[in-house]
């Protein structure tokens, strides 16, 4: 499964020029790891940052126009750093196997001349075969909507002599407000854009409302639980019709992780509508979804997410804590990493979060920490660069007791 070893982002919001992990233009830093959480202080850029991931991918799914609107975020002016006139850019570095060539993509969203969002420049790259330095192959280059696609599987220069690279394409799209990837990408003879469309296309963003879960849905299996989780008895029927002895364990898991719950099932009303069962032992008669706390709903659906036959390639969660009692927090965020780390195809997963007793259950290198520079930017600083930090957790002290005792910001006792 695909794995995102850097995530740069310039000029949104907060975040004037702040990079997770390795890129391409910053080849000192180690890669993002499979599990990977962003702590910081109210007001430091935890939710912008989600909000990084969410826009990328909706501009593919909205258009940059739409994307800049979605989720409340109000145009494409309050979108872009106060004092900035450069566009929005992104820059996206990638594996689609781990011993497969690093791909990046770039992608800077501007104004026209009207005043509307377009794309700006976008490309898609490819590192060299065996070699760590030196300029990728292209396999998408445009520039205000005009220039050069190349097809198939691999990128290959014009030979010496050769004016023209054969595979090269020259191309002008119509929509500047659509993503190239999205157009190109349903072409067969563009296979590498058709397979990082995909990728970005499975994101999942998890923007999980416990009122959302608590509606009555009409009946019928569904695949994959959606961004709001109001789906969440549909995604049950599914399990339960198509993979109903493995569904079995999972809500056994499930259930056992849960206070007071011992089985999970579903009903169908008479009108087609489906109910969320909750049984426990105390009790002789079943609870409802619409009867469970916003915790016991939330953890139900990331424990639910988690073992979907067919995860998304990148999940991204907001804060996952809220609603959940402290000592549930360590069990999620080992859920989290067993499933990132563990077998072969499970998703890659970022969260943000401010609740320390979270972050006790994470490693330093999986951490990233993110405060205000003296402009008022963001800034982000990997927890394992910290020496000091490195040592205390060592020797058994707790990451998150760490960063409520400020070892991790600009007081005294940091580093």
């Amino acid at each position: 499964m695909p794995q995102i070893e850097g995530f740069r982002i310039q000029n949104y919001r907060a975040l004037r020029d702040v990079t997770l992990g390795k890129t391409r233009s910053q080849q000192q830093s180690e890669p993002l790891t499979p599990f990977t959480a962003v702590i910081g202080k109210n007001g430091t850029g935890k939710s912008t940052l989600f909000d990084a991931f969410g826009f990328v991918s909706d501009c593919l799914s909205l258009g940059v126009e739409g994307a800049c609107e979605a989720h409340g975020r109000g145009g494409y002016d309050r979108l872009r750093s106060a004092g900035s006139d450069d566009p929005i850019r992104f820059e996206l570095y990638y594996r689609e196997a781990k011993k497969q060539r690093p791909i990046t993509y770039e992608l800077a969203i501007g104004l026209d001349r009207s005043g509307r969002p377009y794309v700006h420049s976008e490309s898609l790259l490819q590192g060299r075969q065996n070699v760590s330095h030196g300029r990728p192959f292209p396999f998408l280059r445009l520039d205000g909507g005009k220039g050069a696609v190349w097809a198939g599987e691999v990128a290959v220069e014009a030979a010496p002599g050769q004016e023209e690279d054969p595979a090269r394409e020259a191309v002008e799209l119509t929509d500047l407000r659509q993503l190239g990837i999205a157009t190109l990408g349903t072409l067969k003879e563009h296979p590498r854009i058709t397979g990082f469309r995909d990728f970005l296309k499975g994101w999942y963003l998890s923007y999980f409302q416990p009122d959302a879960a608590r509606s009555l849905p009409t009946a019928g299996p569904q695949r994959h639980l959606n961004m709001h989780g109001d789906n969440i008895g549909n995604v049950v029927q599914f399990m339960e019709r198509e993979h109903s002895d493995r569904f079995k364990t999972i809500l056994s898991r499930i259930s056992a992780k849960i206070p007071g719950i011992d089985r999970i099932d579903t009903h169908v009303t008479e009108d087609r509508r489906v109910l969320l069962r909750f049984g426990s032992g105390a009790f002789k008669d079943p609870f409802y979804a619409q009867q469970m706390s916003d915790g016991t709903l939330k953890l139900f659906a990331y424990l639910l997410l988690l073992e979907d036959p067919d995860p998304p390639p990148f999940i991204c969660i907001e804060e996952p804590e809220n609603g959940l009692y402290h000592q549930m927090l360590a069990l999620l965020a080992q859920e989290f990493r067993e499933h990132a780390t563990g077998r072969k195809g499970d998703p890659q997963i970022v969260v943000t979060t401010h609740q320390p007793y979270f972050v006790d259950a994470l490693l330093p290198r999986e951490v990233w920490f993110l405060e205000k520079d003296e402009n008022g930017f963001s800034k982000v600083t990997r927890a394992s660069d910290y020496p000091v930090v490195n040592n205390l957790v060592e020797q058994g002290l707790p990451l998150g007791s760490l960063w409520y005792s400020e070892y991790l910001d600009g007081s005294p006792h940091a580093p």
